[in-house]
């Protein structure tokens, strides 16, 4: 069955750095879009970033633009999401999610920005 695996998730001081993976069997993952969302405590889930199935057209919020950097590994079947000069408001726990925005997801992995 498809199972999404996130991680890398932590407690980091702004300014800080992750690197989030979500590794992915049970579909053929190289055909699909692939994309991080996030959900802020109290606040509804939100997009974060997508890319295509060749790691073309790589797309970002407007928030995390020229800090996150969206890639993929079509070999071992692993979405990446490396994350630069977090923010307080980057706290969230952050999910892939196949084929589309509200696709399926996996369990998560929890980043919280604080000093």
């Amino acid at each position: 069955q498809v199972q999404l695996v996130e991680s890398g998730g932590g407690s980091v001081q702004p300014g800080g750095s992750l690197r989030l993976s979500c590794a992915c069997s049970g579909f053929t993952f190289g055909s699909f879009w692939m994309y991080w969302v996030r959900q802020p405590p109290g606040k509804e889930l939100e997009w974060v970033s997508g890319i295509g199935p060749y790691g073309n057209h790589p797309s970002y919020a407007d928030s995390v633009k020229g800090r996150f950097t969206i890639s993929r590994d079509n070999q071992k079947d692993i979405l990446y999401l490396q994350m630069n000069d977090l923010k307080s408001d980057d706290t969230a726990v952050y999910y892939c999610a196949k084929d589309s925005v509200g696709g399926q997801r996996g369990q998560g992995t929890q980043v919280t920005v604080s000093s």
